[in-house]
């Protein structure tokens, strides 16, 4: 039996549509290579079988890297995001001990940062109510607070 061009086209958009069954963000990249070959078949028809599964195969496996390597999303799920960064550096005052409220101080910021103006924060040395501290990292909902 000869495969022609329109299987791998007609195989890729089925591979493309189960995706949308079953969503795991892989059987895409399968898809994708279908319809590599089915293009690379219509190009050359006398193209082998035996080729075109290799070059299925190897489209693949070259989706699925790109996406792990370039395409798909990166940053450490622990720490705030993008938007986060920007509180790296405000200062505030501390304005209850590490006893109320939370477990750790309370520090509030003149203008609210990311909608809030009072974090809880913790610090490497000993704060009281009053200081002015700088924020040096976020790590999740919690500061970590330096005294200035």
């Amino acid at each position: 039996m000869q495969v022609e061009w329109w299987y791998w086209i007609i195989a890729g958009f089925c591979l493309i549509g189960l995706e949308l069954i079953f969503p795991s963000f892989t059987i895409i990249w399968f898809g994708l290579g279908a319809l590599v070959v089915g293009v690379l078949k219509a190009l050359w028809p006398a193209l082998p079988t035996a080729v075109q599964i290799v070059l299925w195969i190897a489209a693949s496996i070259c989706f699925t890297l790109m996406w792990f390597k370039y395409l798909k999303p990166k940053g450490n799920r622990n720490h705030a995001g993008p938007s986060g960064k920007g509180i790296v550096g405000a200062t505030g005052i501390i304005v209850r001990g590490a006893d109320v409220g939370c477990d750790r101080w309370t520090v509030r910021f003149g203008a609210p940062l990311l909608g809030v103006d009072e974090w809880c924060c913790y610090a490497d040395e000993e704060l009281q109510v009053g200081d002015t501290v700088r924020v040096t990292e976020i790590e999740g909902q919690i500061l970590k607070v330096v005294k200035i």
